[in-house]
C-alpha cells in the first residue's frame, strides 16, 4: 500500500526500505483530540513518557477539584461577610460600665457543622442550624446576664468549625467525621454567628478583645477568621483582634494576666508552664493569672504552683465517636477585677438557654469589688 492511503485513526509511525522497489511501513493509532480538563476539575499533574532523543511519546493528565474547591471557599467567605448582616460600622458606646472589671466569654468546641442523631449518641440532636442558634442565643444570654465591664474578651478556645476543608475529616490524621453541611454553608454560618456576637458584645462593653485560637479540628479556619475580622472591624477603634498565628495567647488586665490555649499540644497538668515561658514578662507584673483551654469537652481545674489552670465544657452535642466519653454541656462568662482577679461567673448550659432561664450570677460581689 506504500504510504498512501493511512488506515483511517492511524498515522504513520515509521518508513523502513532496503530497495528502491521495497519498503515497511509502520502505522500507529493518530493522537486523539486536544486535552482539556474535565468539568470542575483543574490540572493538578502531567508525567510524561520519551524515548532516548528525549521526544515525547506519551502523557498522563493527573487532574483534581483542589483548585477549584479553593475558589469556591474563598468566594463563600466574601458571600458570608455580606450575608444578611450590614457590614461592619461603628458602634455607639454604652454610656455605663465598670471600668474595673473584664468580662472573658469562654467559647470552645463549637463544632459548627457537625452532626449528632441523638437516637445513636444517647444524647440530643446537633446539626449546623442547631449550632448556630444554640451559640447566638448563649451569648445573648450571658451578655444579658453579666455587668457591663468596660472591657469584653472573646475567648474562642478553636474547633469552632468541625472541619476544616471540603472533606470532612481533622487535617493532622485524618480521622473521619460525622459532618451535618457543605464547607461553603459552614463558612458562612461561622462568619454569621461572630458578626452577630460582636455587635452584641460592642452594644454592652467599652472594649473588645477578639482571641481565636489554633485548633486540631480547623487550624486554617483559625487563620483566616483572625485576619478576616482584624480588617473588618479596622475602623472600629473600639475592638482589637490578636492576630498572632501562635498556639498560645495572652491578656493582660491590671494585675491580672489570662492565658489561652486549645489544649491540643499540651494538656492542662503541664500547659502553665508553656504560658510562663512564652510570657515571661507579662507574668512576672501580674498578681493573678489564669489559663484557659477546650480540646476535651469537659470541665476540669488544676491549680499548679503558677496559676489555676481551667479547662471547658462544650455546648455542642457529641456526635457518635465523642459519645464513648460523657461530658457536661455549659459554657461561662467570668469577670475579672483589674486589681483583684475573678471576682464572679455565669454558668450557662444549653437547656437554660433553651428555657429562657438565666444562670444566677455573682452580681454582689462584683459591685462589692467596684
Amino acid at each position: 500500500m506504500g504510504t498512501a492511503p493511512v488506515l483511517p485513526g492511524f498515522a504513520i509511525k515509521s518508513v523502513s526500505s532496503k530497495a528502491d522497489d521495497g519498503a515497511w511501513i509502520k502505522q500507529t493509532k493518530a493522537p486523539g483530540d486536544i486535552y482539556a480538563a474535565p468539568a470542575g476539575q483543574s490540572l493538578k499533574g502531567q508525567s510524561v513518557l520519551t524515548d532516548a532523543g528525549n521526544r515525547v511519546l506519551m502523557t498522563w493528565n493527573k487532574t483534581d477539584r483542589d483548585a477549584v474547591d479553593k475558589e469556591s471557599f474563598l468566594r463563600s467567605i466574601v458571600d458570608g461577610m455580606k450575608d444578611e448582616i450590614p457590614r461592619a460600622e461603628i458602634i455607639a458606646p454604652p454610656v455605663n460600665f465598670a471600668a474595673s472589671l473584664l468580662t472573658q466569654y469562654t467559647l470552645t468546641d463549637a463544632h459548627l457543622g457537625a452532626l449528632a442523631w441523638g437516637e445513636e449518641t444517647g444524647g440530643g440532636d446537633y446539626d449546623l442550624s442547631i449550632g448556630e442558634k444554640l451559640v447566638v442565643d448563649w451569648f445573648a444570654a450571658a451578655i444579658a446576664g453579666s455587668p457591663a465591664s468596660k472591657r469584653a474578651v472573646l475567648a474562642q478556645l478553636g474547633d469552632f468549625l468541625h472541619h476544616d476543608s471540603f472533606k470532612s475529616v481533622t487535617p493532622e490524621h485524618g480521622h473521619l467525621l460525622d459532618a451535618d453541611s457543605r464547607y461553603p454553608k459552614m463558612v458562612r454560618v461561622a462568619i454569621r454567628v461572630l458578626r452577630r456576637i460582636m455587635r452584641m458584645l460592642l452594644s454592652k462593653h467599652e472594649l473588645v478583645h477578639v482571641v481565636m485560637s489554633d485548633a486540631n479540628h480547623d487550624p486554617a479556619a483559625a487563620v483566616w477568621l483572625r485576619e478576616m475580622f482584624a480588617v473588618l472591624y479596622e475602623d472600629e477603634p473600639r475592638v482589637t483582634v490578636d492576630t498572632s498565628p501562635a498556639t498560645y495567647n495572652v491578656v493582660e488586665h491590671g494585675d491580672v494576666s489570662l492565658f489561652y490555649h486549645h489544649g491540643h499540644k499540651r494538656g492542662i497538668k503541664d500547659v502553665d508552664t508553656v504560658f510562663v515561658g512564652k510570657f515571661r514578662a507579662i507574668y512576672g507584673r501580674t498578681r493573678f493569672s489564669y489559663g484557659h483551654k477546650g480540646h476535651k469537652h469537659s470541665d476540669e481545674l488544676v491549680t499548679t504552683n503558677l496559676m489555676p489552670v481551667e479547662q471547658h465544657a462544650t455546648l455542642s452535642e457529641s456526635d457518635a465517636y465523642g459519645s464513648n466519653w460523657l461530658s457536661g454541656r455549659s459554657a461561662k462568662a467570668i469577670h475579672y477585677h483589674e486589681k483583684r482577679g475573678e471576682v464572679g461567673r455565669n454558668i450557662i448550659t444549653p437547656e437554660m438557654v433553651a428555657d429562657g432561664i438565666l444562670a444566677a450570677n455573682d452580681n454582689y460581689k462584683l459591685e462589692a469589688a467596684a
